[in-house]
């Protein structure tokens, strides 16, 4: 059996996600498919495949500002889209590292490509410095007359390959491709390495690598992904519930949500007591079923002592992010007499949304008193309750 060839590396992907999409009414790129958003499944296979040393994803910079976050909690490094594909592709490529020896470009349109592809256009791109996947024509191509009411002729149909994407290249090949464009506008980038001549393999595909374009295109997209992947369970929003108390101490920090909040008592813990964050991430560790913070940070371990809520926030990301699990939405309610932290909510709000990379409009924090009754009411203690809701 012949040795497997190996890939030159470090090897980089860019994935161009920042289209308008106004064939689809919207950003194509975010609609939902087979129970999350399009790009998603891109960009999942290509995290999973582990072909890439690091994945750059284009984004418009709208979508940075509201999903950015997640996508970096994921691992990816982000770009921002031009007002053009080619203007789109060089803010990709500027991300990306200077000793990439191959670099895929992807369309995160195309939700169903798999890692087998994408592998054997990286090996025919360090074989011949480009490659692009491609399918035999279906049907009939005529050439239109110039102004496209007549045919004008009929194109040797076994001539003719739909081209797709990964499209691979090695990173002299890119260079060649890049200075070769002359400020316009290309569906396909390797036309350009075409015009320079330089060769471009073709690598064979199927038809199910498809690029949704149109609202048929989704539904062809969604049955193809539920008959590629048979009784593997959808995505689904699921729900957890958190709580947490600590006693108010003087001289210690009162910090809440990741920030500090001035009032003369803090909370008493084996971290910094912030019972934000902590009743957060039990809520969203139990919609996951994957325990509480304890098992991960066990007030046994001395070494960590005084650590910050945030770092246990970082770490329940981690665990939410190996489960390919994202939270949607937060609602925490802080239960304390003292302070009156109505004034803070928006700062409280901001600095929960920054602290789980996801936007604020998906995070909600608001207190209620015990009216002096308990321990609470008696300004000795602080509790929160919290309701998180997550797509796994």
């Amino acid at each position: 059996m012949p040795r497997e060839a190996v890939l030159p590396s470090p090897r980089s992907a860019v994935i161009l996600a920042g289209g308008r999409g106004e064939r689809m009414g919207g950003e194509k790129q975010f609609l939902d498919l087979a129970g999350k958003p399009l790009v998603l499944w891109s960009v999942e296979t290509f995290l999973a495949s582990g072909l890439f040393d690091e994945t750059v994803l284009v984004l418009s910079p709208e979508r940075i500002k509201s999903e950015g976050g997640r996508f970096a909690a994921m691992g990816l490094k982000l770009a921002p889209a031009g007002a053009t594909r080619m203007e789109s592709l060089r803010n990709g490529l500027s991300a990306v590292s200077p000793g990439a020896a191959l670099i895929a470009v992807h369309d995160g349109a195309r939700p169903l490509v798999s890692a087998a592809l994408i592998k054997r256009c990286l090996a025919a791109a360090a074989e011949s410095g480009a490659a692009v996947p491609g399918v035999p024509v279906k049907d009939t191509i005529k050439r239109a007359d110039a102004k496209g009411e007549f045919a004008a002729a009929t194109l040797p149909r076994s001539e003719l390959t739909a081209v797709q994407t990964p499209q691979c290249y090695r990173r002299a090949a890119l260079a060649a491709l890049l200075e070769a464009a002359d400020g316009g506008d290309y569906t396909d980038e390797s036309q350009l390495l075409e015009r320079a001549g330089l060769p471009v393999r073709l690598v064979k595909s199927d038809h199910s690598n498809i690029k949704v374009t149109t609202p048929e295109d989704l539904l062809i997209a969604e049955a193809l992904m539920k008959s590629k992947t048979p009784g593997k369970k959808e995505k689904t929003v699921r729900f957890g519930f958190g709580y947490d108390i600590h006693r108010l101490a003087e001289g210690r920090p009162l910090i809440l949500c990741g920030m500090k909040i001035p009032h003369s008592k803090g909370l008493l813990g084996h971290s910094d007591g912030d019972v934000v964050l902590h009743s957060v991430c039990d809520a969203a560790l139990g919609a996951i079923a994957a325990g509480e913070i304890g098992i991960f940070f066990p007030p046994t371990d001395l070494t960590i002592m005084g650590i910050s809520s945030v770092a246990i926030a970082e770490k329940t990301m981690e665990v939410l992010g190996k489960r390919g699990a994202l939270i949607r939405q937060i609602d925490a309610t802080i239960v304390a007499e003292e302070p009156k932290l109505k004034p803070h909510y928006d700062g409280l709000r901001k600095s929960l949304a920054a602290v789980f990379k996801m936007p604020v409009e998906d995070v909600s924090v608001k207190a209620k008193s015990r009216e002096g009754l308990g321990d609470i009411g008696k300004g000795e203690a602080m509790a929160c309750y919290a309701v998180v809701s997550v797509l796994a």
